[in-house]
């Protein structure tokens, strides 16, 4: 079962240090995989922590998705044969609790097809690493602003 930042306070507030979140990157392209965990690196904000899980095919991004501990899922749309647009869709459809989904899209006029998929947020190639800290951040810690803070 997947963590929420809820789960990370007590009555007086945050916990102490940053939020540990588990990432899976879903991308049939190596170097798209390499670019997406090298933006965020391991500590894209002050308050978050990130470890990752690569995978480069989708029913390996569903399998591992099912079994659990994923706090975030990053597919990237131009993925071949399956893309990340489509397999965001499978796994709202499918999983009882999936966790939030990012979106990289080859074009910003793809974005529109995020709706579709139910993906939570949505970036556009190439991969910009403020942008995409940015759209961690607000996911996993609900920082609209974090990147700006952090500096």
């Amino acid at each position: 079962m997947a963590s929420h930042p809820d789960d990370h306070h007590s009555a007086d507030g945050p916990a102490a240090g940053p939020r540990s979140a588990t990432v899976l990157v879903y991308s049939s392209h190596e170097s798209t995989r390499d670019r997406i965990i090298t933006a965020l690196g391991s500590a894209p904000v002050p308050a978050l922590a990130l470890t990752y899980v690569a995978v480069d095919r989708g029913d390996d991004a569903v399998a591992r998705l099912d079994a659990g501990g994923i706090d975030l899922a990053i597919f990237d749309g131009e993925s071949a044969p399956t893309g990340g647009i489509g397999l965001a869709r499978q796994i709202k459809d499918e999983l009882d609790d999936p966790p939030p989904v990012l979106l990289v899209v080859g074009r910003r006029d793809d974005a529109w097809l995020a709706t579709w998929s139910r993906a939570q947020r949505v970036i556009s190639h190439p991969i910009d690493a403020v942008q995409i800290a940015a759209a961690v951040a607000q996911l996993l810690v609900g920082e609209e602003n974090a990147v700006g803070a952090a500096g």
